[in-house]
């Protein structure tokens, strides 16, 4: 048993080599945001710019209250790739002109689906088929009577 760090040889527990753990806690209580309520305009920023630069099938996903992620989702369409991009690069460049210069773009090489963290508003750029393959005003759709999987498996 001496071979045991937390035993010692008398078989007991050596508490001076169990506590690995400092005794305040390393992780820091949240503190509620000195601004609770979002920019009333950002949403309307975010839809009036994809409008001006031809985004195509613009939906807003209202979530305050449903979800911790976000107040709202932003889904719109281009046209290929280099539009999503583009529509992508330019709401980028936008967001730190208006002082939102937290956001984050993910999947702007590929061009297929871009995703656009402005905080409180999330933007999702698709291509056509992709935004259909994923289907993501059906998925935080709160319309839908019955779940997709029993509608499938009434039809079997």
């Amino acid at each position: 048993m001496s071979g045991c760090p937390l035993l010692g040889r008398a078989g007991r527990v050596n508490l001076r080599r169990s506590l690995t753990l400092p005794r305040k806690p390393s992780v820091k209580p949240s503190t509620p945001a000195t601004d609770p309520t979002p920019d009333p305009t950002l949403l309307a920023r975010i839809t009036s710019s994809l409008d001006d630069d031809k985004a195509e099938d613009i939906v807003t996903v209202e979530l305050k209250g449903r979800s911790s992620l976000t107040d709202a989702i932003v889904i719109a369409t281009g046209r290929s790739s280099r539009h999503v991009a583009s529509l992508a690069e330019n709401l980028g460049r936008r967001l730190k002109e208006w002082g939102f210069s937290r956001g984050r773009i993910e999947g702007l090489p590929q061009g297929d689906w871009v995703l656009i963290d402005a905080g409180d508003v999330i933007v999702h750029l698709f291509r056509e088929e992709v935004r259909v393959y994923y289907d993501l005003e059906g998925m935080w759709s709160v319309d839908e009577k019955k779940p997709r999987r029993e509608s499938a498996s009434a039809h079997a």
